[in-house]
């Protein structure tokens, strides 16, 4: 759980050098953002999917890619040294975010 957590933080690092929109200043803050962002795509998350059940049906679940964006704004008003830009940044670097972790989970599972 430890490992994914800092694989996590990793990711965000990348995706905040890759994304002109997204600045952390630092790998405590990336932490503190890896923290903050599982805990809101637990919670938060869910039950935005679950209100919005109807639009994203009708987006054909593109609209996922918005609430992943809202979820990654919503972590940076909690962190200190984490900030995302604009709609179009979080919702980027959230699908961004998502395949950085995605192969660096991959690649260290056994």
């Amino acid at each position: 759980m430890i490992l994914r957590w800092i694989l996590n933080s990793v990711a965000l690092l990348i995706t905040a050098y890759v994304i002109e929109g997204i600045y952390i200043s630092g790998f405590i803050a990336a932490l503190g953002a890896s923290l903050v962002l599982g805990v809101v795509n637990a919670v938060i998350r869910s039950l935005f999917l679950l209100f919005t059940l109807p639009l994203n049906i009708f987006t054909l679940c593109l609209f996922t890619f918005v609430i992943n964006g809202v979820m990654l704004k919503l972590a940076a008003v909690f962190v200190p040294g984490f900030q995302v830009h604009g709609v179009l940044s979080a919702i980027v670097g959230s699908i961004i975010l998502s395949i950085i972790s995605f192969f660096l989970t991959t690649i260290t599972d056994d």
